[in-house]
């Protein structure tokens, strides 16, 4: 039987592969930060990614990538609030909410956002109640310590038994607060506190998280890890980026959250293709 997962008013079948585009409205985060600052230029890019296959639209307001400073609700609310307002002007397309605070989840849901998408596995104090009110798909992604620290000297004793280990206690956590399973996304946190070790040994067994039997959400888009291998900057990172996603997808993954939206749907697309011959 098909698993499908509800977004807004937009039924997603999981055996075929969702696009989300991100939308930073940061002036820091480690790929675009500052290109989409202004409510007019992230409006554009938004309407961009819809032309361009995108399912969701994830708009962020405080950059998590290493050494990131943190910002205030209020700063935060500031930056997404009126892009969400904006944005659903003009689409109905699923809007994601990535951030961390209770406060932030509900005003975007209030103004618009469809979804949770939390760095932080609604570990935060509210957050799991705020999520069990607001009735939203969340995505509970896993990190080892702070986005200001999580890159000094990760240890795990296996990273991927411990990232699965994770997933499932803040999938309980979920479900003892009233969160329904059918809300409920996983994403193992490529670039969170693991060097590039741990994400291949995370990429090449993606399989053992797909196995908790809930949605898989990836994000390697441009990433260090990328830059590791290829060593090249995060502008020449696209290939490389849209090859990990194809393997994810054979491994599992069914959400990829991407910068580059219209070369990872062609890409996807083969892979829908295939699965459904």
């Amino acid at each position: 039987m098909t698993q499908h997962l509800n977004i807004g008013d937009k039924q997603f079948d999981l055996s075929r592969a969702i696009v989300m585009g991100i939308l930073n409205v940061t002036p820091d985060s480690f790929s675009d930060g500052g290109r989409f600052d202004r409510v007019e230029r992230a409006v554009e890019h938004a309407l961009r990614m819809q032309e361009e296959g995108a399912d969701i639209i994830d708009i962020g307001g405080e950059s998590t990538r290493p050494g990131a400073a943190s910002v205030t609700v209020d700063e935060e609310l500031e930056r997404v609030i009126p892009v969400i307002r904006a944005i659903r002007q003009q689409t109905s397309l699923p809007i994601s909410i990535d951030t961390s605070k209770p406060e932030v989840m509900r005003a975007a849901v209030g103004e618009g956002a469809n979804m949770v998408n939390d760095v932080n596995a609604l570990q935060a104090e509210g957050a799991l109640e705020a999520c069990a009110g607001l009735n939203v798909p969340v995505c509970l992604m896993h990190m080892q310590g702070e986005p200001r620290t999580m890159q000094q000297d990760p240890k795990y004793d296996d990273v991927v038994q411990d990232v699965t280990d994770f997933l499932r206690q803040r999938y309980l956590a979920c479900a003892d607060a009233g969160i329904d399973r059918s809300n409920i996304v996983i994403d193992p946190g490529f670039g969170f506190g693991k060097t590039l070790r741990h994400n291949l040994d995370l990429l090449n067994r993606l399989e053992s998280i797909s196995g908790l039997e809930l949605p898989v959400l990836v994000g390697i888009s441009r990433k260090s890890m990328l830059g590791a291998i290829l060593d090249k900057p995060v502008n020449e990172r696209l290939y490389a980026g849209i090859a990990a996603a194809v393997i994810a997808y054979q491994k599992g993954a069914r959400l990829f959250r991407v910068h580059d939206v219209a070369p990872t749907r062609d890409a996807l697309a083969v892979c829908d293709a295939l699965q459904h011959s």
